[in-house]
C-alpha cells in the first residue's frame, strides 16, 4: 500500500534532533514513514529505530521494513505513550534513546480515505477512529452521549461556537452513520481569520476524534517518560497542530525545565529540583512560507524540541 502523506516540518525534524550514525530513535507516529526515513538517512542510514503507531496499517505503508538494511527497524503496533511508559519501566527493550519524534494527529493516507471518517470532505463512515481494531466509531459512541457531555466535548475539544446547540442538534438526529450526515448538521462556513473560509465542521470533526480516541488523556505524561528515556544529550521533538495539544506540550516542558517551586522572594532554592531538560527552542518552530502552500497540513504545525539533562526527573 503506497503512502501519500507528506510529512510537515522535516528539515527542521532532522535539524534539530541532528541523528549521529549509530543512533537510538523512536518515532512514535510513523504514519506514512517520511521522517522516520529522513532521520535514518541522515544518520547514514544505520543505526536503531522503533517505529509506532497505532494504526497496524502504517508499517507497511512506510516501506521501512527493507528500505535500510543495515538499520534495526522494530516496529510496534501500539499507542506511542504507552511504548513510552513500558519504555521507561523497563517492560520494553530499547532505551535509552537519542531522539525522539512525536508528530501528533492523524496523517494525510488517513484523512484521505474515506473509510476512516476523519475528513468532513469526503462522504464515508462515521468512525474517526486512529486504530480501526480498538475502541468503538463515533457514530457508537454518539448513541452514548448525552446533551451536557457532547457540549463539553465540542467545546473543550473543538472550541466550536454554539456548542450546547450543534450538541442538541446532534444528539436529536441520531442515529448518525455517515460523514455527510455530521456535516449536514453543522452551521455553514464563515470567514476565519485572514479571510479564509473556515468551515466549522472542521472544528466539530477534530472534537471528536480527540475524544473518541483519547487523544490528550496522556501526552503530558508521555513526555515525561519520553524524556526518561532519553540519554543525557538526546532530544525530543514534538510536533501539534491545534492549541490543545500544543498547549500541553509546552507546559510540560516549560515544568520539566523550570522544575523549582520555591517561593519567588526565597533567595536561593531550596527545594532542590534541578531541570531535567534544556528548552532547545524558545519557541515553537513553524513551516515557512514555501512548505505551507506545497503543504497545507504544515499551515497549523507547531514544532518543539528539548534536550535531556544529567539532572532525573523530580
Amino acid at each position: 500500500m503506497a503512502t501519500h502523506h507528506l510529512p510537515v516540518l522535516t528539515e527542521a525534524v532532522v535539524r534539530w534532533l541532528d541523528p549521529r550514525p549509530g543512533a537510538t530513535l523512536f518515532d512514535g507516529t510513523l504514519g506514512g514513514g517520511g521522517h522516520s526515513r529522513a532521520l535514518l538517512t541522515a544518520a547514514g542510514g544505520r543505526g536503531r529505530l522503533i517505529a509506532v503507531d497505532r494504526d497496524p496499517a502504517a508499517w507497511e505503508r512506510s516501506g521501512l521494513e527493507t528500505a535500510f538494511p543495515e538499520a534495526e527497524v522494530r516496529f510496534l503496533h501500539a499507542r506511542f505513550e504507552t511504548a513510552l511508559a513500558d519504555l521507561a519501566a523497563g517492560r520494553l527493550a530499547g532505551a535509552p534513546l537519542d531522539g525522539i519524534l512525536l508528530d501528533l494527529g492523524p496523517s494525510s493516507d488517513q484523512l484521505n480515505d474515506p473509510d476512516r471518517g476523519l475528513s468532513f470532505q469526503v462522504d464515508g463512515p462515521l468512525d474517526m477512529r486512529l486504530d480501526p481494531t480498538a475502541g468503538e466509531p463515533v457514530s457508537a459512541w454518539l448513541d452514548q452521549q448525552d446533551e451536557a457531555s457532547l457540549t463539553r466535548v465540542l467545546r473543550d475539544f473543538g472550541e466550536v461556537p454554539g456548542a450546547r446547540g450543534l450538541a442538541r442538534r446532534i444528539l436529536a438526529a441520531r442515529p448518525i452513520t455517515t460523514t455527510a450526515a455530521l456535516v449536514a448538521l453543522c452551521p455553514p462556513a464563515h470567514r476565519g481569520r485572514g479571510g479564509r473560509r473556515h468551515h466549522p465542521a472542521t472544528l466539530v470533526f477534530q472534537a471528536l476524534r480527540i475524544a473518541v480516541n483519547a487523544e490528550l488523556d496522556h501526552l503530558a505524561a508521555a513526555v515525561e517518560d519520553g524524556v526518561r528515556c532519553l540519554t543525557p544529550g538526546g532530544r525530543i521533538a514534538v510536533i501539534a497542530f491545534h492549541s490543545l495539544e500544543d498547549r500541553i506540550v509546552k507546559q510540560t516542558l516549560r515544568r520539566l525545565a523550570h522544575p523549582c517551586v520555591c517561593p519567588p522572594d526565597l533567595p536561593a532554592c531550596a527545594c532542590g529540583r534541578r531541570p531535567a531538560i534544556t528548552l532547545a527552542t524558545r519557541r515553537a518552530v513553524v513551516a515557512g512560507e514555501a512548505e505551507r502552500a506545497a503543504n497545507p497540513r504544515a499551515r497549523s504545525a507547531r514544532l518543539r524540541v528539548a534536550e535531556r539533562t544529567t539532572n532525573p526527573l523530580s
